[in-house]
């Protein structure tokens, strides 16, 4: 099942007012430690999976990219991105990454913030994209943490009768499948994987893991946006990073 949320214009509209703020999740917390694990991207051929307005993308050509493809499912997103985004080398196109052909081995770089969560089929995913890099070719993205995703739509953070966060309750992790819940509005769809499932398909690809992270706030970002004080009792994201090995 493919979801295109982002072009439910109510969704969207609302969801760039999120993305203006100076001071959110995305700029906080999961951007700068996704920031932290970019490779070397000079006269690199990069592919960026749900590019969403560009941004990612357009700054890989800056840091010297050969040539960058944003693919996205929305046609809003992919609008927004021809619009503010105009380098050389630089292409993105409206389509789901389930339904592109990538030539084999002809990646250096694939990047995705925030995507694959959205995708059902995880395991031909990662295996589409390990066909797709090249050796020592460099695979880093972003998810909504496992923890997170696990709770069928019930309460997630318990609190007290004084509205006090007691804790975040975990349930159903084991049982992968479709999720639901309500962002910006209500029955957004996206997909539960244990940490296990989500490494363990990387190895089995010939993806060997080099870095992973469940971001932390700094204090000062603690200070700008207060909830995220939050993330000290549950993460919301991770970020890996993974190499593509040939065995000889």
């Amino acid at each position: 099942m493919k979801q295109n949320i982002y072009d439910n214009n109510t969704f969207f509209e609302k969801y760039k007012e999120l993305r203006a703020r100076e001071h959110n999740y995305n700029n906080l917390l999961e951007q700068p430690n996704f920031f932290t694990l970019i490779p070397t991207l000079q006269n690199k051929v990069v592919l960026d999976i749900g590019c969403g307005m560009g941004d990612f993308a357009a700054y890989c050509v800056t840091q010297g990219a050969k040539h960058v493809t944003g693919f996205d499912i929305s046609s809003n997103m992919i609008a927004n991105a021809k619009k503010r985004h105009i380098h050389e080398g630089l292409t993105f196109e409206r389509s789901a990454f389930e339904d592109v052909t990538v030539s084999e081995g002809t990646i250096d770089f694939v990047s995705s913030s925030l995507a694959f969560h959205y995708i059902a089929d995880y395991q031909l995913l990662i295996k589409k994209i390990s066909k797709a890099l090249c050796e020592e070719g460099v695979l880093l993205f972003s998810i909504e943490h496992p923890i997170v995703t696990a709770n069928k739509g019930k309460e997630s953070w318990i609190t007290n009768e004084e509205g006090n966060l007691l804790h975040f309750a975990v349930d159903n992790y084991q049982y992968e499948g479709l999720r639901t819940q309500n962002w910006i509005v209500d029955n957004v769809i996206m997909y539960h994987r244990t940490m296990s499932t989500i490494l363990n398909t990387l190895i089995e690809n010939g993806l060997q893991i080099e870095k992973v992270i469940e971001p932390i706030p700094a204090k000062e970002a603690v200070c700008n946006l207060p909830s995220l004080d939050k993330e000290f009792r549950r993460p919301s994201f991770v970020i890996i990073r993974a190499k593509k090995i040939v065995n000889k």
